[in-house]
């Protein structure tokens, strides 16, 4: 028996550290068929608007190399759905739930939230910051620090359940962005969303997405992914949860080591939908073979002198 396996946000207790990613998982009712949801630690559920949307026409998906390219627009079933269709469904399970919002103006993720907040089901909030403000022009959240500051400390204000804020990696200093989520109260930072990426049809010289850029996920991001999460726990105390790329318990392990409190599963979802309970049982086995008896002996055990002058050279 591993020490610390679990671990608390606020008063919500997760029974491990494994979840899957927003996007990747539908609403946790979809899956239940093919894997035993309870075994993970929480369910992120898909982005939620305040109104249904059908998202970017087709195609919105495409295959890289090394991971897959996505402009699916947000489209999601709105807030009212959700709550007289999903959560429900919700009640049965022991798993925690997440709520990922996602809007475009700060009144839009205030109200989400507030619809939300009332429902005992719902365990904590994750807030997906790469969304356009309408009001600014287009420019995201997560990309501008006062607009950033504004919506961290308003959806802080709606309610007494854990605030995980969702940080875009496409920014020069991440940390930053950090450091504004720990002042303005978050409970924890999920690190990072999506990189923005291109692919093109070399024989109809056209973008193979029809809103040319879109999303990069998948194995390809690890190694960046990994590095900004390196950055923002050196830069905040509260928990930073790692997501980018990662489809097997080493890469798990990798984000742990370098101080990751958990972890979400994305891309590997759609070839797998049980990669989460591998994951799990790779790291039990990993931790016995290395006689690690205490979660929190792994966690942030990165061996490198070096690193801070290191760090400093390329930030």
């Amino acid at each position: 028996m591993i020490k610390n396996e679990s671990f608390k946000l606020r008063d919500v207790n997760f029974a491990n550290r494994i979840f899957v990613a927003s996007g990747t998982f539908g609403y946790g009712d979809e899956v239940s068929d093919l894997v035993d949801v309870n075994k993970l630690g929480a369910i992120v559920t898909k982005s939620l608007s305040l109104k249904p949307r059908d998202g970017n026409p087709p195609p919105r998906i495409t295959e890289t190399s090394c991971g897959m390219l996505n402009s699916i627009g947000l489209a999601n079933i709105g807030v009212e759905k959700y709550i007289s269709e999903k959560i429900p469904n919700f009640k049965n399970l022991k798993t925690k739930i997440i709520a990922n919002i996602a809007a475009s103006s700060v009144e839009e993720y205030c109200t989400v939230l507030e619809k939300l907040n009332p429902f005992d089901e719902i365990a904590a909030f994750e807030i997906n910051l790469s969304c356009p403000n309408v009001k600014e022009g287009g420019l995201s959240f997560g990309t501008n620090l006062k607009s950033f500051e504004i919506i961290s400390r308003e959806v802080r204000k709606k309610t007494s359940k854990p605030i995980i804020l969702k940080l875009t990696p496409n920014v020069t200093h991440i940390s930053e962005f950090a450091k504004i989520a720990e002042n303005e109260g978050a409970d924890a930072i999920s690190v990072v969303n999506t990189f923005v990426g291109m692919a093109v049809n070399i024989y109809k010289r056209t973008p193979k997405l029809s809103t040319v850029t879109g999303g990069l996920s998948g194995p390809a991001i690890k190694p960046l992914a990994l590095a900004k999460v390196y950055e923002c726990v050196r830069a905040v105390k509260i928990p930073v949860i790692g997501i980018g790329g990662i489809a097997s318990w080493e890469d798990a392990i990798e984000f742990f080591i370098v101080g990751a409190t958990a972890i979400q599963i994305g891309t590997a979802n759609y070839l797998n939908p049980a990669t989460g309970e591998f994951i799990l049982k790779g790291i039990s086995d990993f931790c016995e073979n290395q006689k690690i008896d205490d979660f929190n002996n792994l966690i942030g055990s990165l061996s490198a002198d070096h690193s801070a002058s290191v760090l400093k050279t390329w930030l």
